[in-house]
């Protein structure tokens, strides 16, 4: 453009010299002022050099139709594959939870179950030696529902031993973690409370360092409790006989039931979520390929089985699952018990919420990275079971699902209304994301009515999931950040009744006074 523009100022200035043969610069500028919107610029879009908005919709004429049209196509045929796998996901496990629930058995039927009974004669031998782990990190207001829970187990006190493996770095609450395990000890409790000089490998160096320990190699079994944890007291005699009465089982995970899940919207939303996990995926898992991801607490590992996969490590944010990853390869089986439920609870500050989704989005996407071709060239188990780990458990529900929410209904169906031109079928843009929320909405039915905000709150927190699937595929700066969830225990009910009382006592009393009275 710009030659032929100097072209056509040359052949004027060539006229111009026969004529007078004087030309300046300042004649060929005024010139190539004259002929460039006339050449160039149809006239139907020439505006003015002042008018901004025109240049910018001229420029969006331009670009539009060669341009911005076919690459969100291309985004709208991206995004339509990515909803079919999920949706195929979805289906796949609604069929097989239906299944399960109607024909097949449940896992007392399915493996081996023998309670451990009381004998008199054989006293507590016939009982295994259980380790109890708890690990911590200031938890100033949960520390005591944990430690009191684990040491209320209904289990030989000759047969547990109980690890506090306390990171914290306030004194004040390490001093305070210390009197409480003091204070069960005296009682009789076999409690040790171990400290690390350093934090290293987070919570993955904590429970190695306890497994560490010269009287651990007494126990067969370890059991896994988060600081907010609350085990009933049947919950070894419930769990302990799978791993007992069948040699290839070496993970039994509980379900989580929440303390606080009607606090606020936020735990609202979140048990919605975290139930369909639980009742769906956890559940499927466990009835097709005995494989599912170690939820990281509420949980009974065989010692032996973390020994031969590698014990823990901690290089990504989620120790947990890299150790179910790693001892599924190696052909151990795992059971999964909707029934046996702890208490726990839910994040209820939006802060605490967004760090725990970072690391549940990046450390799922960076161990991905890291095993996949592991995976791939494993020998020890089945084809399917790869397909189903690599393709269900990693890709379509670590990565997939986060991408599509965010790209598809956040950013490409938004942007079809404002370009007509492009193409977005009814049954990509309603008929799978509506399909794919009532099948998510089966975990909590009592949560029902709260389907449409769920869907916003999903929509909101796509970004920031996004965001952290990418880091950890990419393994960036942040990829192996580990913020502990903050835990408020009764906190929040102590202050609420508090400030109920005081409002109470502010309050004017009312008079008392019959009508007579006057």
């Amino acid at each position: 453009t710009k030659r032929k523009l100097h072209w056509v100022a040359h052949v004027l200035r060539e006229s111009k010299e026969e004529s007078s043969g004087k030309f300046d610069l300042v004649g060929e500028r005024e010139a190539m002022a004259q002929i460039s919107p006339k050449l160039l610029i149809p006239e139907s879009f020439q505006v003015s050099r002042d008018d901004i908005t025109g240049q910018l919709g001229l420029i969006w004429e331009l670009i539009k139709t060669p341009l911005i049209v076919p690459l969100l196509q291309l985004g709208v045929y991206v995004c339509l594959a990515m909803s079919l796998m999920l949706f195929m996901e979805r289906v796949y496990m609604g069929i097989v939870i239906i299944l399960v629930k109607l024909f097949w058995k449940k896992p007392e039927k399915r493996y081996k179950f023998e309670l451990i009974q009381d004998d008199v004669e054989l006293g507590s031998s016939n009982f295994p030696v259980v380790l109890i782990q708890i690990p911590m990190f200031n938890e100033k207001e949960v520390y005591k529902i944990s430690i009191g829970a684990a040491c209320g187990l209904s289990w030989p006190s000759d047969r547990l031993v109980i690890q506090v493996l306390d990171d914290s770095t306030d004194p004040a609450i390490k001093l305070m973690v210390e009197q409480e395990c003091q204070r069960w000890a005296s009682k009789g409790i076999n409690i040790t409370y171990q400290i690390r000089e350093n934090r290293t490998g987070y919570k993955a160096g904590a429970l190695k360092e306890g497994l560490k320990r010269s009287y651990v190699k007494h126990c067969e079994y370890v059991a896994i409790f988060d600081a907010d944890f609350r085990p009933e007291p049947d919950f070894l005699r419930r769990s302990i006989p799978f791993l007992v009465n069948n040699p290839d089982i070496a993970l039994v995970q509980a379900r989580w039931r929440f303390v606080n899940a009607d606090e606020c919207l936020l735990t609202r939303m979140q048990e919605m979520s975290l139930d369909y996990h639980f009742t769906v995926e956890q559940e499927v898992g466990s009835a097709t390929h005995a494989f599912f991801g170690f939820n990281g607490t509420a949980g009974i590992w065989r010692i032996a089985a973390i020994n031969e996969a590698g014990g823990w490590k901690d290089r990504t944010t989620v120790e947990d699952m890299d150790l179910a990853v790693r001892a599924s390869l190696r052909g151990w089986k795992f059971v999964y018990l909707g029934d046996l439920q702890v208490k726990s609870e839910l994040p209820s500050t939006f802060k605490a919420f967004r760090f725990q989704q970072h690391r549940w989005s990046c450390g799922p996407a960076n161990l991905f990275r890291k095993m996949v071709w592991e995976i791939i060239q494993n020998k020890k188990v089945k084809f399917w079971k790869k397909v189903y780990v690599i393709y269900s458990f990693f890709f379509v529900r670590k990565i997939i699902a986060h991408m599509v929410t965010f790209c598809f209904y956040c950013v490409v169906l938004p942007l079809t209304i404002l370009i007509p031109e492009v193409w977005v079928p009814i049954w990509g843009a309603v008929y799978i994301p509506s399909v794919i929320t009532i099948l998510n909405s089966v975990g909590t039915p009592r949560s029902i009515h709260l389907l449409f905000y769920w869907i916003l709150f999903e929509n909101v927190m796509s970004l920031h999931r996004t965001k952290a699937t990418f880091i950890g595929l990419l393994e960036a700066g942040r990829a192996n950040e580990w913020v502990v969830t903050e835990k408020l225990g009764d906190a929040v009910k102590k202050a609420a009744d508090a400030a109920k009382n005081k409002n109470n006592a502010k309050a004017p009393r009312k008079l008392k006074f019959k009508f007579t009275d006057r």
